[in-house]
């Protein structure tokens, strides 16, 4: 019997085996017990057995890949967040597409995006996708933001509306000096939303930043502008 031990590229298997860091790429260890062949997810512990030579066709990997996200989300019933976020916030717009990166990576030998490949652009989008995704959920939720009066981003800004991320550095009134937008946040959160500022690295600043740019996606930058 072979075991293999993949990493599958879906939005909730890449959640599934990221944890803190970006999946590794796929690794295969085969062991030979018989003529089955045992997928193991890269989680270390979901696995499927098929048939020797069915692993081979495109039709017979996705299936092994559906019946691996199906086991997996019944141990995780909230791992679908994600597609939870996308339904109630179908207006986020996708990111960059960069695919020029590796299609063009032969031509660029001895730069840093030369040694790029689809799987890397891949991975950075599905990396920048949750976060954003992080970001739409924090926002609209007031327990998420540590409101201490059930006040939630979206209430003021629905959408993000009205955040304009690209006029930021700039002086802003409220505070009296010139702000970056995650200063702007932090007045939001402890004066309309009655909450504590959250410190620059916090997962939900980094998050709802990544969320409130992605909501003004290809607005010019006027930095300053009021």
């Amino acid at each position: 019997m072979r075991v293999l031990a993949i990493a599958v590229l879906a939005p909730l298997a890449f959640g599934a085996c990221r944890g803190d860091e970006p999946s590794p790429p796929p690794a295969a260890e085969k062991a030979k017990k018989g003529d089955n062949t045992t997928v193991q997810l890269c989680d270390g512990k979901t696995t499927v057995d098929i048939p020797a030579g069915m692993e081979k066709t495109r039709a017979n990997g996705q299936a092994v890949a559906d019946a691996l996200m199906a086991q997996w989300r019944q141990k995780n019933p909230g791992g679908d967040w994600e597609a939870e976020v996308k339904r109630a916030h179908p207006r986020i717009p996708p990111p960059a597409d960069n695919a020029e990166v590796a299609a063009t990576a032969g031509q660029r030998d001895g730069q840093i995006y030369g040694r790029y490949t689809e799987r890397d652009i891949l991975v950075w989008r599905r990396e920048l996708e949750r976060t954003v995704l992080e970001g739409a959920r924090v926002f609209h939720d007031a327990a998420a933001l540590g409101s201490t009066i059930a006040v939630s981003c979206d209430m003021c800004h629905p959408d993000a509306a009205n955040t304009h991320p690209e006029t930021y550095p700039k002086f802003q009134v409220q505070l009296g000096r010139v702000v970056l937008l995650r200063d702007m946040i932090n007045w939001c959160i402890e004066h309309p939303l009655r909450g504590t500022a959250m410190a620059a690295d916090d997962p939900r600043m980094r998050a709802l930043e990544a969320y409130i740019y992605a909501q003004r996606k290809d607005t010019p930058l006027a930095y300053g502008k009021h």
